[in-house]
């Protein structure tokens, strides 16, 4: 059975301290998102780099490689309802609310809640 998103893609009043991480910080959000995911923390920085040494041998690159590549893992792994067309679209419009809503949903995926069981005297 799949399921949505714990938060949209603009919902980043859910979570100001993702927000304000993404906003002031998004590569560093980035990294945090991918170690969170079990991969290595600098795999993001390709984002970064790719787009460059592409252009440099003329081969024009628009969509960010590891941010689509985490995007479609999360939703794959958590059984999230979407396509890879919407998540080639959301990783090229909105990178930084893509970030956002990926942190947020590990966070929201992440957090277990404690049972504690007490003997019976």
């Amino acid at each position: 059975m799949s399921e949505n998103w714990n938060s949209d893609l603009l919902s980043c009043c859910d979570d100001m301290k993702s927000c304000c991480y993404g906003l002031w910080c998004c590569p560093c959000l980035a990294c945090t998102v991918s170690g969170l995911f079990g991969q290595n923390r600098c795999l993001p920085l390709c984002d970064i780099c790719s787009p460059a040494v592409m252009s440099a041998f003329g081969i024009p690159l628009c969509v960010p490689p590891a941010g689509l590549a985490l995007r479609v893992g999360i939703r794959q792994k958590y059984e999230i309802k979407g396509s890879l067309c919407k998540d080639i679209a959301t990783s090229c419009v909105c990178v930084w609310c893509s970030w956002c809503q990926l942190h947020r949903e590990l966070k929201y995926r992440n957090h277990t809640p404690a049972v504690v069981n007490q003997p019976k005297k």
